[in-house]
């Protein structure tokens, strides 16, 4: 690995991002925080954290489970992501950042899973949920933790249809979830499940190594 630093964009309010700092800098990259629209010029990566729900006419569809909807945080991270791929620069998405991935490519989400009460973190609780689930064999997920592992989990929402180019290849054990995705043609790649929350300080012994995918993500970078 050469002696360039790695710049990685993330957007979302700063007072809620300190683990995806903590997590990027953990790995050797640097990480950019921004509440405001920007383009892709001087950064070589984006990285689309967790958060609220996205607004389901982004992806056609009415209200029907979504909640704490930030219009002002979806058109940030909209134009921001928008930015990259025509920039045919690296982009990672985490949990929200997973799904707005998959709506940015025309894809669908279930606003509000059945299974919700396996996936999403209890009222109150400090700790996300943890479940196993399995990798397709080759794909860039099962290159870092094999066919089956444990994740956490967080989240009451989940891909439905995946978007134009994206492939799904990670599902949960239990209910077919879909866990993770990668663009078949652009540097695109994102979990469902929270890495920076399974790394460094907040490395778990019931979960795989979440810096893993950090590192794979800054290693694309460069």
């Amino acid at each position: 690995m050469s002696e360039k630093t790695v710049r990685i964009l993330i957007p979302g309010y700063r007072s809620k991002l300190d683990n995806y700092r903590n997590a990027i800098e953990g790995v050797g990259a640097q990480a950019v925080l921004t509440e405001e629209i920007c383009g892709a010029e001087g950064y070589d990566g984006l990285l689309l954290p967790g958060g609220c729900d996205i607004h389901p006419r982004r992806y056609g569809q009415e209200i029907a489970g979504s909640e704490e909807i930030d219009e002002g945080l979806d058109e940030v991270q909209f134009t921001i992501l928008d930015a990259f791929v025509k920039a045919k620069k690296p982009v990672l998405g985490i949990c929200r950042g997973h799904q707005l991935i998959n709506t940015y490519f025309g894809g669908t989400l279930f606003q509000d899973i059945d299974t919700a009460w396996r996936h999403a973190r209890d009222k109150g609780a400090d700790w996300d949920k943890v479940h196993c689930s399995g990798a397709e064999e080759g794909s860039w997920i099962y290159e870092l933790y094999g066919g089956e592992f444990a994740t956490n989990s967080s989240h009451h929402q989940a891909v439905d249809v995946p978007g134009k180019g994206l492939h799904v290849v990670q599902r949960s054990a239990e209910d077919g979830i879909v866990e993770a995705l990668y663009h078949d043609s652009l540097p695109v790649w994102s979990v469902q499940w929270h890495p920076e929350r399974m790394c460094f300080s907040h490395k778990r012994e019931d979960t795989v190594d979440g810096s893993r995918v950090l590192r794979f993500f800054v290693e694309k970078c460069f």
